[in-house]
């Protein structure tokens, strides 16, 4: 089974872009499933759902979404095993752009959106820095120049990656996605697999529950401004 995570900031457009795909991939006879990652509420799973598409919905609620993803994925890619999927997406919203979803060996997409700012690819970490493939969304809405811009903004960040524009409304480019989708490696196991950076680090008084402010509460891993 080929297994795929895709990130990236909220309302980039990474659920249209995915069901554009999907519907490449089913025209070609793939069995597809995706796995989708939120913090608080989604109805993103009905609508996959509503395509016949096997679904799982994972809400991380007070826990980090990074760290809630690496404890379930592998419980996630034996279920996708388990219905005999050709390909298994991993859908997660990169909220603090310091999130580090993607896995060595395994395909890793960044999808962002022309409308953010211009600046915004530098302040998106591991999720865009590490990513295989950077698909950027809504270029029907800016001029050619300002596309032209943003993807020169995407390459001085990350070098490597190919990028892609796709448009998650009239499903232009997701022909092309597709096919690097099925030209990724199939992969038996994810299990002794290593994260491509290391996670947002926090484990402190704040993450117990403690709500009161002043540093007699402050205990465990805590960052200080340098004030002098």
């Amino acid at each position: 089974m080929k297994l795929i995570t895709i990130s990236g900031p909220p309302s980039s457009g990474k659920t249209s872009v995915i069901l554009k795909c999907i519907d490449e991939l089913l025209q070609r006879g793939v069995k597809v499933g995706v796995v989708k990652f939120d913090c608080l509420t989604t109805d993103d799973d009905e609508i996959y759902a509503k395509k016949g598409i096997p679904v799982k919905k994972g809400l991380s609620g007070a826990i980090c979404p990074d760290h809630y993803f690496i404890s379930n994925i592998e419980e996630c890619f034996e279920w996708g095993k388990s219905l005999g999927l050709d390909v298994l997406i991993s859908e997660s919203a990169g909220l603090c752009n310091r999130c580090s979803p993607h896995i060595k060996d395994i395909l890793a997409i960044c999808v962002i959106d022309n409308l953010a700012g211009i600046n915004t690819p530098k302040k998106i970490g591991p999720m865009l820095k590490g990513a295989d493939i950077v698909i950027i969304t809504k270029g029907d809405i800016v001029s050619q120049a300002e596309r032209e811009v943003y993807a020169m903004k995407v390459k001085l960040v990350n070098p490597k990656a190919l990028i892609l524009h796709v448009n998650g409304i009239t499903g232009q480019g997701a022909n092309e996605l597709a096919n690097l989708l099925l030209k990724s490696t199939d992969t038996n196991s994810i299990t002794e697999k290593q994260l491509r950076f290391t996670m947002p680090a926090a484990v402190c008084s704040y993450c117990l529950g403690e709500k009161r402010i002043g540093k007699q509460y402050q205990m465990g891993n805590i960052k200080k401004i340098e004030m002098e």
